[in-house]
């Protein structure tokens, strides 16, 4: 390989660390101060960077928040999608993943919460957000509603309608990580074993899909 070429891949690389890094810096700046009060120059201190950068990488603080809401979300479609990859070829067994993948530490942190709820309370005013969250999340309702239509079938349950079901799991999801943000569940884990009982009493005769699995001690958010 040139040394020409050698000397583009260090640029591409250092320019997608530098993204990523102001990026990061943009979400622990908005889970303290919010949406609106986030500042270009806050974003560029927090980060060690200057603004100039910012400039040179977003341009505006539209585009900045506007990658930052689509990195948030093609993380938590990382960890899902590798769930179900790693997962066992069985509906409640897939269907378990699924719903773990939401109390991974790395997608469950406080700071990352604060930032969903951010831009969620944004998609009136902003249908831009609106937009992203809602083709983002598609797939992932379609999924859930099939595996629960798969289970329902394969387990032979009676008067369950999986639309309804999958709705139901994922407005209780949103409380749960509102429940652990504003601190009125102690944690992830509690939080997780709330989820899973509640399915379990669903499809009992998968019960044993939906155990919590048992962990070390749990850092704090």
């Amino acid at each position: 390989m040139s040394e020409d070429n050698k000397a583009r891949i260090r640029r591409r690389a250092s320019k997608g660390y530098r993204r990523r890094q102001l990026i990061e810096a943009t979400i622990t700046c908005i889970a303290k101060k919010g949406l609106n009060d986030t500042t270009l120059s806050d974003v560029a201190t927090l980060a060690g960077l200057s603004q100039g950068l910012i400039n040179l990488h977003f341009e505006t603080k539209d585009n900045l928040l506007r990658e930052t809401l689509l990195y948030i979300q093609d993380e938590y479609e990382c960890a899902w999608r590798e769930a179900l990859e790693k997962s066992v070829n069985e509906p409640a067994q897939r269907l378990a993943a699924l719903i773990r993948a939401d109390y991974l530490p790395h997608i469950m942190s406080r700071d990352k919460m604060a930032v969903w709820f951010g831009f969620w309370g944004e998609v009136k005013a902003r249908p831009t957000y609106q937009k992203i969250c809602r083709e983002k999340m598609e797939e992932r309702t379609a999924l859930l509603v099939s595996l629960i239509e798969d289970l329902i079938v394969k387990g032979e349950y009676e008067n369950m309608e999986a639309k309804g079901i999958a709705d139901t799991l994922t407005a209780l999801a949103d409380g749960l990580w509102l429940n652990v943000l504003i601190g009125t569940q102690k944690n992830r884990t509690d939080a997780e074993q709330v989820m899973l009982n509640y399915i379990g009493q669903l499809f009992v005769r998968h019960r044993a899909a939906f155990s919590i699995k048992k962990r070390g001690a749990e850092a704090p958010l």
